[in-house]
């Protein structure tokens, strides 16, 4: 079994952006009279996608976690996280050049815990978005992660790639992640996993099939050979 696609995480992989997430939650929640401690949000929210994360937060402090009251949150923290990235370079050092070296042998596609448009405004800002097949944002399924539901979702979308080739497996895609969440997800729906310790430690990554520092220190052959031998031993 050969890699033949490649499913990328954005926040914390990609780009930069989880601190900045982590101030737009404490800024937009901060009036419901909960504060989240910096090492709350990095220990065990990253990785979740705004609805879960602001309902968590609401269930386990007795307020009001009706589905209206966390799509208001959600629409007043997209609001402020869409002023933070208009404006700024996010990626980490090394991403986009990572990212055009697998486009140029497989197709891409990116799962996100974030807002479609967020996504869409990140990749265009850094002149990539046309390197990838699909966007699958937090809206575009039903559950997210640490269900499987995006990288199914965009398994599917993949399928209608490399036709009329044979569809590409899960096991054929690999998922390049940061977070346990990230990593529970893309084993559930069958796929190998790459982790980058940028935003947590390697400990907390351990059930990912290969863990590089960062994406700048990351060389797409080794990781290739990697795997390669994974799996034929």
């Amino acid at each position: 079994m050969t890699i033949r696609a490649i499913a990328f995480d954005l926040d914390g992989t990609l780009s930069d952006t989880e601190p900045l997430h982590f101030e737009a939650f404490k800024e937009v929640i901060r009036p419901a009279g909960i504060d989240i401690p910096r090492e709350e949000y990095f220990s065990r929210l990253i990785g979740l996608n705004d609805h879960d994360c602001f309902a968590a937060l609401l269930h386990e402090h007795g307020k009001d976690a009706s589905e209206e009251n966390v799509a208001k949150l959600i629409e007043r923290k997209a609001g402020v996280y869409g002023a933070m990235i208009a404006e700024r370079d996010v990626l980490y050092p090394g991403a986009a050049e990572f990212v055009r070296r697998c486009a140029e042998r497989f197709p891409l596609i990116l799962v996100t815990g974030t807002l479609h448009a967020e996504a869409e405004t990140i990749l265009q800002r850094a002149h990539l978005r046309s390197l990838f097949v699909d966007i699958i944002g937090a809206e575009d399924t039903a559950r997210g992660k640490p269900e499987p539901d995006g990288f199914l979702t965009a398994l599917g979308r993949l399928g209608f790639v490399v036709r009329p080739h044979p569809s590409i497996v899960a096991a054929e895609c690999l998922v390049v992640e940061d977070t346990a969440a990230g990593i529970e997800a893309a084993h559930r729906a069958g796929m190998p996993v790459l982790a980058l310790c940028q935003t947590t430690s390697a400990g907390a990554l351990r059930a990912a099939d290969l863990i590089r520092p960062s994406i700048g220190e990351t060389d797409l052959d080794d990781i290739l050979h990697h795997l390669h031998a994974r799996i034929t031993d």
